[in-house]
């Protein structure tokens, strides 16, 4: 199980970090605009767009669900 505020924080920060508006990533991610939308209203996104976003910032999808601390993706 995981967080979405944390989640929401994760990419809050990430944005912020990259100067960067939500819309503005969503858009470059290719991503509909309700993602951001449905995530704070408290609906889990498909893995496929968390995988996105995760690629976007070049993190792993585990440190946007809040599963470790770590951002960096092990392969």
């Amino acid at each position: 199980m995981y967080n979405l505020q944390i989640c929401i924080d994760r990419i809050n920060h990430l944005t912020s970090e990259r100067n960067l508006s939500i819309n503005k990533m969503l858009k470059d991610a290719y991503l509909p605009s309700t993602v951001m939308d449905n995530i704070k209203r408290g609906r889990i996104p498909a893995i496929d767009k968390i995988h996105s976003l995760a690629d976007y910032f070049n993190v792993s999808v585990d440190y946007l669900l809040g599963r470790t601390d770590n951002p960096e993706i092990n392969r």
